[in-house]
């Protein structure tokens, strides 16, 4: 579904990615694991169209997206999730998705009330948002929900985009223990009905989500395999694994 090949990203003398290769299969969950200044997010950018790469190509369903803007490769079916959360905290659950579905669909963007006169887009916006457990807080202003839930949000409105592939950045990124099991059961019960590339820090959930497992070090790809493959690498234990071991 998704090829990288040699993609490079230079600031200034920095190579923040380094001639990485990537493939993720249809319907697996690929994650994307290295230590801290890697350069996963960086390349997460390189994939969304946030950045725009050096050299190198990514190829999204057998097409070349590597030059196209990012709402083209969103509709194309490529969606991500961001490290910080990024939603609109002044409206409520509801509407942050409705705004999703809306501009999905194309119709009129005079702004979120509109959605709610359109029966079959409001009717798409109830089923995301049960989806990903947040029905009975549909009502509520973001801002006032709790940080995971704001995370189960921020994962609604890019499931309204109706991906082929999410690329999710540190989806547990500052929860708690109990936060952390919660949205790995999310992205567990959406196995098979989407493919995923995952960045993570949160070993126990990568090890328990991925089907295989990418490790980025100073911008290259070292190695991928399947999760006791990548467990049992002696280059990969002593680039990360054994770091987080012993921390």
């Amino acid at each position: 579904m998704l090829e990288i090949t040699q993609l490079v990203k230079r600031f200034g003398g920095l190579v923040a990615t380094d001639h990485a290769d990537l493939q993720v299969q249809a319907g697996e969950i690929h994650a994307l694991i290295g230590p801290n200044g890697a350069g996963k997010t960086t390349l997460l950018h390189q994939i969304s169209g946030a950045l725009a790469s050096d050299s190198g190509s990514i190829r999204f369903e057998g097409a070349n997206i590597t030059r196209r803007p990012m709402h083209e490769r969103v509709a194309a079916g490529l969606a991500r999730s961001y490290q910080i959360t990024n939603i609109y905290r002044s409206f409520s659950v509801l509407d942050n998705v409705a705004l999703a579905v809306q501009a999905r669909s194309g119709t009129s963007l005079s702004f979120f009330r509109a959605v709610r006169r359109e029966t079959a887009l409001f009717d798409q916006t109830h089923e995301v948002l049960r989806r990903v457990g947040l029905a009975h807080r549909a009502d509520a202003l973001a801002r006032n929900i709790a940080h995971g839930e704001q995370r189960q949000l921020e994962l609604a409105l890019a499931l309204a985009t109706q991906p082929r592939l999410l690329v999710l950045d540190e989806p547990m990124a500052g929860m708690g223990p109990d936060e952390s099991a919660a949205m790995t059961d999310l992205l567990e019960s959406l196995r098979g009905s989407i493919t995923m590339l995952l960045v993570e820090h949160d070993m126990h959930a990568v090890f328990r989500l991925a089907d295989r497992i990418s490790v980025l070090v100073y911008g290259s790809v070292i190695d991928t395999g399947s999760p006791e493959a990548i467990r049992n690498s002696p280059e990969v234990r002593k680039a990360y694994l054994g770091e987080e071991e012993t921390a």
